[in-house]
Formats: C-alpha cells, sequence, structure tokens
C-alpha cells in the first residue's frame, strides 16, 4: 500500500496544529512547529484568509487522513465502508480507522507514533490471535489479541516506547505489560477515540 513518505513536520504546519506524527520529537523543543508554527511555502508567514465551508471541510479531511497515515483511496473506501455501516457516518469512520493495526499497536504504547507503529506491523513483529499479520491497515475485532512476536520481545524501541505511554491506554482496549499484548475489547466509542477532529465536516465534503 503507498504511503506518504515526505517530511511528517510540514503536514502539522499546514494543519496549524501538532498531528504528533514523529512521537517524542513531536513533544521536545525540537519540534519544527514549535519553531515555525505557520504554514509552509514562501507565503506561509502572509495573514490567512477566513477559509470558507468548502475549505473546512477539506482542512478537516486532510488533517484525518494525515493522523493516521491514510491516503486518498484507501481513506475514500474506509468513507464507503461506514456508509454501509448502521448508525452515525462521521463515527463509524473513526472507529475503522482506529480499529487498523497499526493505529493499535499505537494506542497499546508499543510504538511511539504511528507511523513507527506501522513499520513494526510491516517488518512481522506483531501476532494477531497467535497468528503473524504484517499488513499494518488490518482491521482488528473485539477479542483480538496482539502482541509482540516472541523473537521481537527484545526490541528496545518498544520497550522505550511503553515507558514513555503511560496515560495513553484506553478503555476499548487492555494491555498486558508482562506478556506484551493487548486485547480489543470492544468497538470504541466517539468519546474513548482522542482525535482532534470534527467527523461531521469530512463526511459532508464528500457529501458535496
Amino acid at each position: 500500500m503507498a504511503r506518504y513518505t515526505g517530511p511528517s513536520c510540514r503536514l502539522c504546519r499546514r494543519e496549524g496544529m501538532k498531528l504528533f506524527l514523529k512521537g517524542e520529537r513531536c513533544v521536545s523543543p525540537a519540534c519544527p512547529f514549535e519553531r515555525r508554527g505557520f504554514p509552509p511555502g514562501q507565503h506561509g508567514r502572509t495573514a490567512q484568509q477566513k477559509l470558507t465551508t468548502y475549505g473546512l471541510q477539506l482542512r478537516e479531511k486532510q488533517k484525518l487522513k494525515r493522523i493516521y497515515g491514510v491516503l486518498e483511496t484507501q481513506f475514500k473506501r474506509y468513507l464507503e465502508m461506514a456508509e454501509r455501516m448502521p448508525g452515525n457516518t462521521g463515527e463509524n469512520l473513526l472507529q475503522i480507522l482506529e480499529r487498523r493495526l497499526d493505529n493499535v499497536v499505537y494506542r497499546l504504547g508499543f510504538a511511539p507514533s504511528r507511523k513507527a507503529a506501522r513499520q513494526l506491523v510491516a517488518h512481522g513483529h506483531f501476532l494477531v490471535n497467535e497468528r503473524k499479520v504484517d499488513i499494518p491497515s488490518y482491521l482488528v475485532s473485539p477479542g483480538d489479541v496482539v502482541r509482540v512476536r516472541d523473537e521481537s520481545r527484545d526490541l528496545a524501541i518498544i520497550h522505550a516506547s511503553l515507558r514513555r505511554a503511560r496515560g495513553r491506554e484506553l478503555p476499548w482496549l487492555q494491555l498486558d505489560k508482562s506478556k506484551l499484548s493487548g486485547t480489543v475489547v470492544e468497538v470504541p466509542k466517539r468519546e474513548d477515540i482522542p482525535t482532534p477532529v470534527q467527523e461531521r465536516l469530512v463526511v459532508e465534503f464528500y457529501s458535496r
């Protein structure tokens, strides 16, 4: 699956907020957003015009895609899935994105960022229900158990991330640090998804 390979900090600057795409660097003084919080490009420092309704919808859509590291084609596919599901389409879309394996690995604290989690999953360091899964977009379901492979238990990045991830635990995930595993307890509710986005605007963008 294709992925964005450009500078991550540029995306944060474009959206006008930290998207925490680079883990610990985002909360350190070295974060470029702290020094250059204005949009990238030669006109970034100039006064920004007030966004139209379309502009607001576009920015929310781009923000959501960039937070989860998903490109347009796959994002549209997730939206189509969300529309077919019962309930609120925007909430369904967030639930699908949260259930991606790379996001679950990040939420459990095994990786400092979703980008790092994607790489760990792609390199085959995780099992889902005791079967190796190396597809970052794999969607987990309630009852699934995600754990680090025995051969990967000594990876420094995993242990360092777990030490720094205190307080990241969410009620729909249950972490067992001693076993380096986590259980998906349920499909997350909107109040359990700490993603700073107005999903309603995203749905409206595609409903034009």
